[in-house]
């Protein structure tokens, strides 16, 4: 016994917690300590003499046995899990290891067996097995993408719709790529007070000509407690982020459907108001110039009747068309529907020139046109009425769509760009068109001027830009442009930023 005294080990075995046995070769019990009797609910004089197998369960296999049997035959130890069955019937996993007890030969003479009453952990951790396999199931089959990040960055855990994202996007991390978007920095000294968020929007860029995807984000903080044995005194703790990626394209998608197609519903609306109005106008102050003939008419004849030298049923007779001719002019002028008012707020250019572009959109691929857009993004807002000047841009993409389709093939490109300078807001919309002659140049901005050919058209457009565009304090006027059409060019004065608030 290494130097113990017999007495000694007997009682460390008899005093032990582990259920301890002694076996003949045949496996008859021959001692049991009072742990082994807690165990199995047997007392020694109902064990000694017995042969082992009475604790046996048949829902131990038989190939569990075969195995233990072989190891000791080998003289080697042998540790496993067995299902014994108690006194009372109960049974109970034993976590048992049998070691061959040898004498000064070598020869096998017993069988020391040691065991414990595992049920209870066996439980638990199946309990828990259980309950992760339930957790992964219904995380897997959740349509949004989860992941687990820990606070260097890396996804510890994540479920089969993130593993396809992850694939969608080409084995770049979707987490980061979101996190990158949204600023958010996992690492532990970026933030020691990090904010759970919800529902944040983010785009993410596919590459190439593809779309971006558009998700709704939501993360949640928490820690993490070390499973290191070092930390078992010291309890340190890992923040982790749980993130949950939902992907929301289709309903963006939807959203501009719905609001191109409000906007288109409004626009088409003012702009039939618009060109109504000027058309009227423009009729009467067509008709304005014949009137004012007439009126001088009528006076010269009036003064020559005076002196006896005019038809008085001829000055009557002028005096009547006169008055019609002022009738209808107004006529004209009650004619003329009501322009809504807009309250002025602060409108941001480069919003409206993308909303123009969205509502272009169609057009622009079916004519397979270019768009250049170079926006200043700083761009400061003025007060405006943001309708009235949408319709007016749009009005000009218009323009420049519709002069490119008198150009048969070639590179067809609009550029659109936006800048501060001199202490004015400039819009710029060039397009590679056939141009307008510089003869004509000063009449495009007359009511009824057209250069478009072989089309019906009011020739309202321009006028009724250069209109809204006054409105606001602003300019308007065309060059040549670069691409080989025309640039339209606007500009409008910064209003002081004290003023705006």
């Amino acid at each position: 016994m290494n130097g113990l005294p017999n007495g000694l080990y007997f009682q460390v075995v008899e005093q032990s917690a582990i259920a301890t046995s002694i076996t003949d070769l045949s496996a008859n019990i021959i001692y049991v300590n009072p742990a082994f009797t807690r165990v199995t609910g047997y007392q020694p004089v109902e064990l000694l003499g017995q042969n082992q197998s009475l604790l046996s369960d048949k829902k131990t296999p038989t190939v569990v046995y075969q195995a233990l049997w072989s190891r000791l035959q080998q003289k080697k130890n042998w540790s496993g899990v067995l299902v014994n069955r108690r006194k009372d019937g109960t049974r109970y996993l034993a976590d048992l290891t049998i070691a061959p007890v040898l004498n000064d030969q070598g020869e096998v003479t017993h069988y020391l067996g040691m065991h414990r009453d595992v049920t209870e952990l066996h439980g638990l951790e199946q309990q828990l097995l259980n309950q992760k396999t339930l957790i992964e199931s219904v995380v897997n089959i959740a349509p949004m993408a989860i992941a687990v990040l820990n606070d260097k960055g890396k996804v510890e855990l994540d479920n089969l719709a993130y593993k396809a994202l992850l694939a969608d996007f080409k084995n770049r991390e979707p987490a980061h790529l979101i996190l990158d978007q949204l600023k958010i920095d996992v690492l532990p000294q970026a933030d020691s007070k990090k904010k759970d968020f919800t529902a944040l929007e983010v785009a993410i860029d596919q590459g190439g000509k593809k779309k971006p995807r558009w998700f709704s984000c939501s993360g949640i903080w928490f820690d993490e407690s070390d499973e290191r044995a070092e930390s078992f005194f010291e309890r340190n703790k890992a923040r982790h982020l749980l993130l949950v990626i939902s992907e929301i394209t289709g309903l963006k998608a939807h959203e501009h459907a719905v609001r191109c197609n409000t906007m288109r519903t409004i626009l088409a609306k003012q702009e039939v108001v618009q060109s109504l109005r000027e058309i009227l106008n423009g009729a009467a102050y067509q008709l304005q110039v014949p009137v004012n003939v007439l009126s001088a008419v009528t006076n010269m004849l009036k003064q020559r009747e005076d002196k006896g030298g005019c038809n008085s049923s001829m000055l009557e007779a002028l005096d009547q068309a006169l008055d019609s001719g002022r009738k209808a002019l107004a006529t004209l002028d009650s004619s003329k529907p009501t322009i809504l008012t807009e309250a002025p707020v602060d409108v941001d250019l480069n919003e409206l020139l993308r909303d123009v572009v969205a509502l272009s959109e169609e057009r622009v691929s079916d004519m397979g046109v270019v768009i250049d857009w170079q926006q200043f993004e700083a761009l400061p807002t003025m007060k405006g009425q943001q309708w009235q000047l949408r319709g007016a841009l749009k009005q000009l993409v218009d323009n420049a769509l519709d002069a490119m389709t008198q150009v048969d093939g070639g590179h067809r490109e609009i550029q659109l760009k936006t800048e501060l300078c001199d202490d004015m807001i400039k819009v710029h919309i060039c397009d590679s068109g056939p141009g307008i002659p510089d003869e004509l140049r000063r009449s495009i901005f007359e009511p009824f001027f057209t250069t478009k050919r072989g089309e019906s058209s009011a020739g309202m457009g321009l006028p009724t830009c250069q209109s809204v565009i006054r409105e606001h304090g602003g300019m308007i006027w065309v060059e040549n442009s670069m691409l080989g059409g025309i640039c339209m060019r606007l500009q409008f004065p910064l209003v002081d930023a004290e003023k705006q608030g």
